[in-house]
């Protein structure tokens, strides 16, 4: 099964949260925080949304940062995702 986004949404996939800190401090499970960048793995189409023009700023493989709470999740195939909307990406890391 795949996912395609409709209008101006992004279909994304968190990346994997750092297991040690700077210093060294392994972390475990409990102490992690949802992670903040994620990859872009599909995007919509764009087009008229709410009677205002959008051009997706973002393509595949980009590496976003995605506000906290943004979005719906969904787990296809024992993977889970985010739909969010563009306008709910603050960044691309480049």
């Amino acid at each position: 099964m795949k996912l395609k986004p409709l209008a101006d949404r992004v279909l994304l996939k968190a990346t994997e949260a750092e297991e040690t800190t700077k210093s060294g401090i392994i972390l475990s499970t409990a102490n992690k925080e949802k992670p903040v960048v994620s990859e872009v793995i599909a995007v919509g189409p764009g087009g008229m949304v709410d009677g205002k023009e959008i051009a997706m700023a973002v393509k595949p493989g980009d590496k976003v940062v995605v506000a906290k709470y943004a979005g719906t999740e969904v787990k296809l195939d024992g993977v889970e995702y985010s739909i969010v909307r563009q306008s709910d990406i603050l960044a691309i890391v480049e």
